[in-house]
Parts: structure tokens; sequence; C-alpha cells
């Protein structure tokens, strides 16, 4: 199976300005992503704070960010929801507006069964002809969805995706039953190199926002089967990920795009800025490392 989309994917970050999104800072760093040579634009995940968006903002902001792409890369919307008739409603209006794909995270709290599960997707599947991306993060939806589920769900056409963010042994499962039907990407940074290496198509990047070359070439050598060359893109960055992973994000790769002035440090509450003296530091000690702050 050729997959639709692959490379560096970057979740966007949310900018905001006295609480309102802040349209002028988005458009800089789309642009930013564009020619840092990120592959697709993910906007409305959790690093992009879509839980505190209003409905409208997120229609909003996926309008915003398909016009400011103005087709010179993909954008892959996230539309995901705990309700499985909001993630149609989030779904249809993505494709409304214009996205290449919608990227879908687990219902998150009701805690599904895979039965649940399974039909939540197939009922999206169904309901939208646009190409999804599952989305499996236990750590924040306190579900998984089983490898045997995720065979099950990919074969419906509409299913082109995953994003991984699960223990190796369940990657490993995914790959053995669904890779021959599903693109699977990299959730996490630290394992791009790993999940590119069993066969994955790509990385869906937090640390993107704010080095987006970097991420871009280490997925293209991994592509290239430069493996070599991929350590040491992937260990160069590893400082950097662990320190932007300090606190829940997008709490500190939001405090690291403020400190190269792409952004305000804003978020919306319950999430609050990087106040940690010594997470500050370390933050600052991996751009500088990178040559990304003097």
């Amino acid at each position: 199976m050729r997959p639709r989309f692959t490379g560096s994917m970057v979740a966007l970050l949310t900018p905001f300005r006295d609480g309102a999104i802040d349209w002028q800072a988005f458009g800089t760093m789309i642009e930013a992503q564009i020619a840092g040579g990120s592959a697709a634009l993910v906007p409305c995940g959790s690093t992009g704070e879509a839980a505190t968006l209003s409905h409208d903002e997120h229609a909003e902001v996926i309008r915003f960010v398909v016009e400011r792409a103005g087709g010179r890369v993909p954008v892959i919307a996230g539309a995901g929801s705990n309700s499985t008739a909001e993630a149609i409603r989030l779904t249809t209006g993505a494709k409304r507006a214009g996205a290449a794909a919608a990227l879908l995270i687990s219902p998150y709290y009701n805690k599904p069964t895979q039965e649940g599960l399974g039909r939540h997707y197939l009922a999206i599947a169904d309901a939208v002809d646009l190409p999804l991306i599952l989305y499996n993060i236990p750590g924040r939806t306190a579900s998984r969805i089983e490898a045997a589920t995720i065979a099950r769900i990919a074969e419906h056409p509409n299913v082109v995706g995953l994003k991984e963010s699960d223990a190796l042994d369940h990657t490993l499962d995914v790959f053995h039953l669904a890779g021959d039907r599903l693109a699977i990407y990299a959730g996490d940074d630290a394992v791009t190199l790993s999940l590119m290496a069993l066969g994955g198509a790509g990385v869906i990047t937090t640390i993107g926002n704010i080095v987006p070359r970097e991420m871009a070439d280490l997925a293209a050598v991994c592509a290239a089967g430069d493996w070599t060359r991929a350590r040491t893109l992937q260990f160069r960055l590893l400082p950097l990920i662990h320190a932007c992973f300090t606190e829940t994000n997008p709490i500190p790769i939001k405090h690291a795009a403020a400190l190269l002035g792409l952004c305000r440090d804003e978020l919306r509450l319950p999430l609050t800025p990087l106040t940690d003296a010594a997470k500050r530091a370390q933050l600052e000690a991996a751009l500088r490392d990178l040559g990304r702050l003097r």
C-alpha cells in the first residue's frame, strides 16, 4: 500500500493573544512550517489545545489553515471527540472546509469497549467520505485501540492511517495485523526513527513547531533508509524532545515557541505556562545546543 501522506507532519500550536486566537501569529507560523519542509499541517489536536476551542473556533481554525496553506501542503484536521455524533459533525466540517483528511483521537473519558471503539470509527467512516487517520494514545484517552480492532477498522476504504502513541509491543502487533492496509505514523517524536524503521510512513510531530526542518530531514533520511544518518539526527534532537515533554503537552513547546518569538506563551485554562525554573533552563539549553538561542 502506498500511503497518501508521508514525512514530517506538524501538530500545530494554536497561538493566543489576550484570550483570543492570534491570527497574525498563526499565519506566520504556517508559512514557517511550509518553508521548513513540513509535509502536512495538522491543526486542532491536543498540541493545538483543541479541547479548549469553542465549536466555532475549531471550524475557523481549520478553515484558516486550509486557506493559508493554499494547497501547498495537505491539511489533516483534528476532528475527534468522545461523542460519535460530535466527531461526525467535526469531520463533516473539516471536509467542507477543504481538509485533505481528518485525524480522529479515540473517545476519551467514557472508556469504550473494543466493540464501541470499532463502531465509533466505522460510523464516522460511513458518514463522511474523507480519508481518516485513527489516533491511538492511551495515556490521554484511558483506552487502547487493540491491534485486532485496528485491523478490523482498517478494512474500511476511508480509513487510511494510524497515529500510534503506544507501547512497542502494541505497535509491533499493529504492523503485523494491519501494516499492509494502513499508513502508520509515529505519534511521539522520540520514536520517529524506530517506527519508520518498522515501515512507518512518517511522524505527526510536536517539536516540528519549533524545528520543522530538522524533523523534515529526519523523516526524509528514514524514508531513504539511511539509518546511520537517521540515528545521528534522532539522537541530536533527543534533548529537545525530552525538554518539550517535562510537563503536559503543549505547555513546554508553547514556551519554546515564545522564546523563539513565534507566539505568546499563553495557554487556556486549565493549562498554565511553564514556570519551573529547572525545566525552563533545560528547554533553553536544548534550544541553544541546536543553535536556536544565543
